[in-house]
């Protein structure tokens, strides 16, 4: 009577619902733009978790929103999976307003996993610190060479 290890397959390895980014694009909001590419993607969200560990972002709609209005400056990134909409559709004007480069990313759940949060996250502010200046400095160039919405 002794147990049987079960073998892995490879889907349950990597956890099996991890989605290729053309999945996850599928999902997106129709005000999604800029859309960061899949390389820039990894690239911010690399970013969020350097900031992360030095608490230098601003995370979800309410605190992003407080400091934009305080004059905070950063890069700020939207997941572009969020419904409804209306939850977040005003922050790209505040943005625009003060001259922050922003972007759109496919998933919320990937962001708020960068972030260090077990939960989705719709929008988080990155704010620049000499630890992770390289980093920064290259999504900022980046994000700031995305086409700006219409």
């Amino acid at each position: 009577m002794t147990k049987v290890k079960k073998e892995k397959t490879g889907e349950e390895e990597t956890g099996g619902t991890e989605k290729s980014y053309q999945e996850l694009l599928a999902n997106i909001n129709p005000i999604a733009n800029p859309l960061a590419s899949r390389k820039l993607s990894k690239k911010l969200y690399k970013c969020v978790k350097k900031a992360a560990k030095f608490k230098q972002i601003r995370r979800g709609v309410k605190e992003v929103q407080k400091f934009i209005n305080k004059g905070e400056t950063g890069i700020v990134i939207f997941a572009g999976d969020t419904l409804p909409i209306e939850v977040y559709c005003h922050i790209p004007i505040m943005c625009e307003d003060r001259n922050l480069p922003y972007a759109y990313v496919p998933s919320k759940v990937d962001l708020g996993l960068s972030a260090g949060s077990k939960r989705p996250t719709c929008v988080i502010m990155i704010n620049p610190h000499d630890e992770y200046k390289e980093a920064y400095d290259e999504c900022l160039e980046d994000v700031t060479s995305l086409p700006k919405p219409i």
